[in-house]
């Protein structure tokens, strides 16, 4: 009886043995076959690494070669969270080491993965630390940072970029796909402390570094502008201001700027109100510096002579429920004394010889209906209306300068018009675009966008704006050893669909030397405070940086 158990016990001992035998290789076979390529590819992902090679940014040349933008060195803090055991310990000791909050060095090396950042672009400070610490599983690696070597300077010409060096505004942005360049790959073997092996099996891919931009930028004019209009911005207590200096011969944008400002290397830190481009991104209702377009229709229209007499009705002219008035009284006036004394009154009587259809003719040759398409992102156009929508009261206020509104870029473009001989040019920030080797991979030449006005019809408007400057409303932008013209502008802003009484945007675009132009200068000031006309506020910069300008570039054309 007891043997028949003990055989009992037996079988069934071998019987599990032999079941658990089945079961045992049922499942290797169903891992050896079925699974087999899960397993093959985890243990490829276990042994074989992938490491991305992040490219060289392009470097931004100023039109002389002088550097606006460069990558240098920076390093990086990474972990792997999987070989870190005493998680609390590290994320303490690298939160106090990178100034970082402890929950969120927690959060990151709690994630199931072997790769995740801890701190991007680091300081030379941090990054020492951190290698002395010599914490499992915590490395440090190189990257680029960008780097601006003049800090606020052109700042919303040039832009920002993120992190992963992405342009985001400005030429960083718009010319992007450029100068970013193209990332490599290191495919390689690593150990099971995920060191990385030499193995014939790696594989190389090497980055492809970013192109370099040549802007049509000056350093020094830009210096200058910068400087000028931040006096003046100061001194006036203003709201907002913008410079745009131009070569009207080519559309070379030769300095831009707009305050407020910000530095480049703190983009973190700057002020929501200092980011937008003003230059290009706002418009407003420019006042009496759109005469010049007014003035310019009438001569190439021969609806008018220079010496033709006009009564400007001693400061106040009603047409219908409409009054009309100028700054000053004035009597009867010359054509050109209209323009240099800049009165609205006369300026209207002026428009009445040639009616609406021409006006808007001229107004889209100059630009006022389009972008000028200057290769800087966010341009907009303004809100002027098309001539089927102008109201019975139109000509009254679009002749000088209300009800059209127009960028300080369009207005550039505008005076370059006159300086240029009656051409249009499209305005431009990149000249080329060169590899590291200085050779040209992509040029942008200058560009005639259309014959607006005669030569005849421009430089007679040259010889009627230096008269403004002379004996007119731009007196404070005279300058000692060069003969300038240009117009003034004092427009009032519009509020709850009523002309303002205490807001104003204060301009002044001009030109130089008079005979032979190589500078257009446009100067935007918005709310100025107490002091708010265009002759008081924007003139001396436009004068101040012209004369700097011109000294410069060694200007030829002294006529005093």
């Amino acid at each position: 009886m007891h043997s028949g158990i003990f055989r009992a016990r037996q079988l069934s001992v071998c019987l599990f043995f032999f079941i658990s035998l089945i079961l045992l290789l049922l499942r290797l076979s169903y891992l050896e076959v079925v699974r087999h390529n899960f397993f093959s590819n985890l243990a490829q992902e276990q042994h074989t690494v992938s490491i991305e090679l992040f490219p060289k940014r392009g470097t931004i040349f100023d039109r002389h070669m002088r550097v606006l933008a460069v990558n240098l060195p920076s390093e990086s803090i990474f972990a792997n969270p999987r070989q870190i055991i005493d998680k609390g310990g590290v994320s303490k000791t690298l939160a106090s080491t990178l100034g970082l909050k402890e929950y969120f060095v927690r959060n990151r090396l709690s994630r199931k993965k072997s790769f995740v950042w801890l701190k991007r672009k680091v300081s030379l400070k941090e990054a020492a630390e951190i290698k002395r610490l010599k914490i499992e599983g915590v490395e440090v690696i190189e990257e680029s940072k960008r780097f601006y070597p003049n800090g606020q300077l052109a700042c919303h010409v040039l832009g920002t970029v993120d992190t992963d060096n992405k342009g985001l505004e400005g030429l960083e942005s718009f010319y992007d796909r450029y100068i970013k360049g193209e990332s490599g790959w290191l495919i390689s073997a690593q150990d099971a402390r995920r060191r990385l092996v030499e193995s014939y099996e790696n594989s190389f891919f090497p980055p492809k570094n970013g192109l370099n931009l040549v802007l049509t930028i000056d350093e020094v004019i830009q210096h200058v502008a910068e400087r000028e209009l931040l006096k003046m911005y100061e001194k006036y207590n203003a709201k907002a201001a913008s410079i745009i200096v131009m070569d009207p011969r080519s559309g070379d944008i030769l300095a831009l700027a707009n305050f407020p400002n910000y530095d480049l290397n703190n983009r973190g830190r700057r002020p929501v109100e200092s980011v937008r481009n003003r230059a290009i991104n706002d418009f407003f209702e420019p006042g009496s510096v759109f005469k010049i377009v007014t003035a310019s229709a009438a001569l190439e229209e021969k609806v008018v002579g220079l010496n033709d007499k006009f009564y400007c009705e001693n400061g106040e002219y009603r047409v219908g429920r409409r009054i009309l008035h100028d700054h000053r009284p004035h009597g009867v006036m010359t054509f050109k004394e209209v323009i240099e004394k800049s009165s609205n009154i006369g300026t209207v009587k002026v428009a009445s010889l040639f009616g609406p259809e021409r006006m808007y003719k001229y107004m889209r040759g100059f630009g006022f209906y389009e972008k000028t398409g200057i290769d800087l992102p966010g341009e907009v156009t303004g809100m002027n209306r098309a001539l089927a929508k102008w109201s019975r009261v139109s000509m009254l206020a679009i002749p000088m300068g209300q009800e059209v509104t127009t960028t300080a870029m369009q207005l550039a473009c505008a005076i370059s018009v006159i300086s240029n001989d009656g051409l249009l040019m499209k305005p431009r920030v990149v000249k080329e675009i060169v590899d590291e080797n200085g050779m040209v991979v992509k040029e942008n030449p200058p560009k005639a966008v259309r014959r607006v006005i005669s030569s005849r019809t421009a430089q007679t408007m040259r010889d009627i704006l230096m008269g403004a400057v002379e004996t007119g409303t731009g007196k404070k932008a005279r300058i000692e050893d060069y003969d300038v013209g240009g117009k003034t502008g004092t427009a009032q802003k519009v509020e709850n669909g009523a002309y303002s009484h205490e807001r104003f945007i204060a301009s002044f675009i001009g030109f130089a030397p008079v005979k032979n132009p190589c500078l257009s200068v446009v100067v935007c000031v918005d709310e100025p405070r107490p002091v708010y006309y265009g002759g008081d506020v924007a003139a001396p910069v436009f004068k101040n940086v012209v004369d700097e300008s011109l000294k410069y570039l060694n200007a030829k054309a002294p006529v005093r």
